[in-house]
C-alpha cells in the first residue's frame, strides 16, 4: 500500500511531468531517474533495528539460520560457526558478482539500491541500519556501481556487483564518471564497508533487480502507450479516417473500460476537424490499423495496467529469505520462497508481448502514409520522389525494430533451467522478462517516434484551408518548434531521436493540456 512506504523523499517534485501513482512518481522514478534524494523515516529506522536483535541473539545462540549459520544454495547442510559468520557474508558477495557484458544503465542500478532500501525496510531481514546507510549514501552522492547485466535467472548477480562496491571490489560511477571502486568511495567521502551476519546473503536475495528494471520499464510503458493514442489520433486524421466506427453505440457492444476511454480521448484530440469531417462517406469503412486502435490500444492498456499493479505491490514488499518476526524475546525464523520471481516474470512478459502489439499497429500505419496507392500523397511523403527517397527508410528501421520486438516477445517465464544442485530445482526466470521488458518499451517509443514523424510530414500535403482537431493543432503546434518540414531529402536521424525523446520524457502529453497560445 502507498501510505506504508517506510521511507519518503525529498525531491523538487514540480520536475516530473507526467500523472501517475504515488508510489512511482514520488519513490522509484524520482530517485532512480532523477536523483532524488532518500531519507529515512523514524519508524523505518526502528523497525530495522528490532529485527537486527533477533538475527545477533540467534548467532549468539548459535540457532541454525540458513545463509547465516549455513551455507548457502546446497550447502545448507554446512553449518557456520560464529567466528566464520562474518566470512561468510564477504564470500557470497564476491563468489555471486558474475554477470558479464555489458552493464546495466546508472537509473537501473538506482533503482535496485532503492529496491533493496524498500525489501531490507520492511523490518524482517536483519541487517544493519548502518547498511542500509550505506545504499542510501551511495544513492544520495551519485555514486552507482557498475553491474554487468547478463547472465542472471532471478536475482544474486547484480545484486552481488552492487554490493561488491561496498567492500571495495569492482567499479563505481561517481557523478557518471567510471572508477575503481575504492577510488570513487573516497571521492565520495566513504570507505570500504564490512558485512556483518547475514547482510551478504540479504543484499543479494529477493526480487530486487527485477522489480527495479520492472518498475522502470511499466512506467515507461504507461507513458508510451499513452502517447501511442496521441500519434495514432494524428494519423487517423492524416490517413482521412472515419469515426463513425468510434460512436458509442458501437464501444456498448464491447464493454471493455479500456476500449471506450481509448475511444473517447481519439475523438476529444480531433474534436472540430475539418479533415475528419470532409472523410464522411469518402469510404465505407477504413483498415483496421485505423478501425481498430481503441480495441487493440486498449487491450495494451489492460496489460499494463495488470503490470503495474502488481509492481506496485512487490516494491513495497519484501522478498528476503529467510526473515525473522516478532522481539528479541519471542521470535520466529522463517525459511521461504519469496525470492521467487514469477510475478515480474509473467507480467513484464505480458508487458512485451503488449509493446510488440502495440508497435505492429503504428508500424501499419505508418507505412499507410508511405505508399501513395494508400494515403493519396506523394510517395514516401516529399514532394520530389524519385530524386528524392523521403521517409522511405526509417519504416525499414521499424521493420528492423518490430524483428527484435517480435524476438524479444517470446515468454522468459516458460523456461527453468536447474540451479545449485537441484537445491533451486525450479526456476522463474523473471530477471531476463523484466530485463527485455525495457528493451521492448525503448523499441516501441522509437516506432512510434517514426510514425510521428511521418504524420507530420503528410501535415504539408493536406488542405491548409481545413481546420485540425482541438488536440491535434496543439500537438503540430509543438512540433513544429522542434522539427522541420521535409520538403526534399535531409539527414533524418536526429530528428526521430528527438522525437523519441519527447514520448519517452512525456511532451506529447504535455502538450496537450497547455493553453492555446
Amino acid at each position: 500500500m502507498i501510505e506504508n512506504i517506510p521511507f519518503f523523499i525529498s525531491p523538487p517534485y514540480q520536475v516530473f511531468r507526467i500523472t501517475c501513482s504515488l508510489v512511482f512518481k514520488l519513490k522509484t522514478v524520482a530517485v532512480a531517474r532523477y536523483k532524488a534524494k532518500v531519507e529515512f523515516s523514524e519508524e523505518y529506522k526502528n523497525r530495522v533495528v528490532r529485527s537486527r536483535k533477533i538475527i545477533e541473539k540467534c548467532v549468539e545462540e548459535q540457532k541454525v539460520v540458513y545463509g547465516t549459520t549455513t551455507g548457502f544454495g546446497a550447502l545448507v547442510t554446512q553449518n557456520i560457526s560464529k567466528d566464520q559468520a562474518e566470512i561468510l557474508q564477504r564470500n557470497i558477495i564476491i563468489t555471486h558478482s558474475t554477470s558479464v557484458g555489458e552493464p546495466f544503465s546508472e537509473e537501473v542500478v538506482r533503482a535496485i539500491m532503492l529496491m533493496v532500501l524498500q525489501s531490507l525496510g520492511m523490518g524482517v531481514s536483519g541487517v544493519r541500519l548502518e547498511l542500509l546507510e550505506q545504499y542510501r549514501e551511495f544513492l544520495n552522492k551519485n555514486l552507482t556501481p557498475y553491474v554487468p547485466k547478463e547472465g542472471s535467472v532471478g536475482y544474486l548477480c547484480a545484486e552481488a556487483h552492487t554490493a561488491s562496491v561496498l567492500l571495495g571490489e569492482g567499479k563505481a560511477y561517481y557523478e557518471g564518471k567510471l572508477y575503481d571502486s575504492r577510488t570513487a568511495l573516497e571521492k565520495a567521502g566513504m570507505k570500504p564497508f564490512t558485512l556483518s551476519y547475514k547482510e551478504g546473503l540479504a543484499l543479494t536475495n529477493g526480487v530486487t533487480s527485477p522489480a527495479a528494471m520492472a518498475a522502470l520499464a511499466v512506467y515507461d510503458m504507461r507513458k508510451a502507450i499513452e502517447s501511442a493514442d496521441i500519434i495514432a489520433a494524428l494519423s487517423f486524421e492524416g490517413l482521412h479516417g472515419l469515426l463513425k466506427a468510434y460512436d458509442d453505440q458501437v464501444l456498448a457492444c464491447r464493454p471493455f473500460k479500456e476500449i471506450r476511454e481509448t475511444a473517447h480521448k481519439i475523438k476529444d484530440i480531433l474534436k472540430d476537424s475539418q479533415v475528419v469531417k470532409a472523410a464522411e462517406g469518402s469510404h465505407v469503412q477504413d483498415s483496421l490499423s485505423l478501425r481498430c486502435i481503441p480495441q487493440l490500444h486498449g487491450a495494451v492498456k489492460k496489460t499494463v495496467d495488470d503490470a503495474w499493479r502488481a509492481v506496485e505491490i512487490e516494491i513495497n514488499g519484501c522478498g528476503d529469505n529467510p526473515i525473522v518476526v516478532g522481539t528479541e524475546d519471542e521470535f520466529d525464523v522463517f525459511s521461504n520462497g519469496n525470492p521467487d520471481s514469477a510475478y515480474m516474470g509473467l507480467e513484464m512478459d505480458s508487458v512485451c508481448i503488449a509493446a510488440g502489439a502495440a508497435a505492429k499497429m503504428s508500424e501499419r500505419r505508418n507505412a499507410r502514409f508511405l505508399d501513395d496507392k494508400l494515403s493519396g500523397y506523394p510517395s514516401f511523403l516529399v514532394k520530389n520522389p524519385g530524386l528524392n527517397s523521403g521517409l522511405m527508410i526509417p519504416q525499414y528501421t521499424q521493420a528492423g525494430l518490430m524483428n527484435d520486438m517480435k524476438i524479444l516477445a517470446h515468454p522468459a517465464s516458460v523456461d527453468s533451467i536447474t540451479t545449485s544442485a537441484n537445491q533451486e530445482d525450479y526456476v522463474a526466470m523473471g530477471y531476463n522478462a523484466c530485463k527485455k521488458a525495457l528493451q521492448c518499451v525503448e523499441k516501441l517509443e522509437y516506432i512510434l517516434a517514426i510514425e510521428l514523424f511521418s504524420a507530420y510530414q503528410a501535415q504539408q500535403f493536406i488542405d491548409e484551408k481545413l481546420e485540425r482537431g482541438q488536440g491535434s493543432r496543439k500537438v503540430l503546434a509543438y512540433l513544429k518548434e522542434r522539427i522541420p518540414v521535409m520538403e526534399e531529402d535531409m539527414y533524418i536521424y536526429p530528428n526521430l531521436e528527438a522525437l523519441k525523446t519527447e514520448i519517452h520524457e512525456g511532451g506529447i502529453i504535455d502538450c496537450l493540456t497547455e493553453k492555446d497560445q
